[in-house]
């Protein structure tokens, strides 16, 4: 296999699921600042062009991350981190839509159409006007899972889950692009604290992140 990989919050995301398995893929880095990821020879492996992106021993390309992370956890299942059941598995993945709906996905495009917008402009449809309500609707919905968190270590209960790997690298991005956590959300900043304190976290740091100033 061959994972294609480049700076930024996802395959940080999946720099740290695979830290936590204790898998070591092959790298090719993938150049992300300067649009190497919108243009052949990488589209036609990965014609959405996003990263990272797992090249299999088929030949073929997966290229979403949770896709990577639901193929890699049934070929090394252990520790898990999506579920060793159906009840555990319908968990997890509940809760890693809730936070890519209702926070991640906001996150990233209020920075694309703001701060980022310059670095997008030429690859997507940017809404500069839409940046400060995306901004405040993560805000609003970090609030909203402060109050589920009083009982629980982790976004899913009392497992470690993609559901916080996927959290946790939006909002360390999130953090050092104006998007830091409100301190309303103390019990996030509780559990954001937990995970970075965790090894995988400081392992999946991309090499460029200190030099780009990007927590990815």
């Amino acid at each position: 296999m061959l994972l294609y990989d480049s700076l930024g919050p996802n395959p940080r995301a999946l720099r740290m699921f695979l830290a936590e398995k204790g898998i070591s893929i092959p790298i090719k880095d993938i150049n992300l600042m300067g649009a190497e990821n919108r243009q052949p020879p990488y589209t036609d492996r990965n014609p959405g062009g996003q990263l990272p992106a797992l090249e299999l021993d088929s030949g073929k390309c997966l290229g979403e991350t949770v896709a990577i992370f639901e193929y890699l956890e049934e070929k090394h299942p252990n520790p898990a981190l999506i579920g060793t059941n159906a009840e555990e598995r319908a968990e997890t993945r509940q809760w890693q839509r809730r936070i890519e709906l209702n926070i991640t996905e906001h996150l990233y495009n209020g920075f694309r159409y703001s701060e980022g917008i310059e670095l997008f402009k030429s690859r997507m449809k940017v809404l500069p006007e839409a940046a400060n309500g995306l901004k405040a609707i993560v805000q609003d919905k970090l609030k909203w899972l402060d109050g589920l968190m009083s009982n629980r270590q982790w976004i899913a209960g009392d497992r470690f889950t993609i559901a916080d790997i996927i959290l946790y690298s939006a909002l360390d991005f999130g953090a050092g692009v104006g998007q830091k956590i409100d301190p309303a959300a103390g019990k996030v900043k509780e559990w954001f604290d937990r995970v970075g304190a965790r090894a995988s976290a400081a392992k999946s740091l991309h090499p460029m992140s200190a030099s780009a100033g990007i927590r990815g």
